[in-house]
């Protein structure tokens, strides 16, 4: 053994997939947990109140915004019970689906998203200086093709 190489020194971690994007989320996620916890929000909070002003203005069902948030039915429910009497968003009977209830932005929840848009912008800025500006832009592509494949692969998985 050469004399500069110790026997204790371990062989470099594999870069995998599976850890790298759980770190990057968790670091994401509490870091923006942080800068938003003024707002009474969480960053699940944020999601929904993001996608709901994206969507169908007329409002979007809780099973499409379980299927936007890779969720359950379950949490789902439960987190927009909170920002309903938070006063966030508003829930009604769905015009056509007795079973079904749309979920509307009230106008704090756009306040909200507004205050909380801003937030995560700066964030995401700050996170991207990680990159040479020149790469950012085809990291997000990358990462969006990765995210795609990760869908792909859960609708393929066997058993399905």
């Amino acid at each position: 053994m050469p004399s500069n190489v110790s026997a204790k020194t371990p062989a470099p971690s594999p870069r995998r997939l599976p850890p790298l994007l759980r770190r990057a989320w968790y670091g994401l996620n509490q870091s923006f947990r942080q800068r938003i916890a003024h707002l009474k929000i969480t960053p699940d909070q944020f999601s929904i109140l993001r996608w709901l002003s994206e969507g169908d203005p007329a409002g979007l069902t809780q099973r499409e915004l379980t299927d936007l948030m890779a969720s359950d039915p379950n949490t789902i429910t439960s987190t927009l019970a909170r920002m309903e009497r938070a006063g966030l968003i508003s829930r009604a009977p769905h015009e056509k689906d007795r079973r079904a209830h749309r979920v509307r932005l009230r106008a704090k929840g756009l306040r909200t998203l507004g205050q909380g848009g801003k937030i995560a912008l700066s964030l995401q800025r700050r996170i991207l200086t990680a990159l040479p500006e020149i790469r950012r832009a085809r990291f997000l592509e990358e990462l969006a093709t990765i995210a795609e494949a990760c869908v792909a692969a859960s609708e393929k998985a066997p058993g399905k």
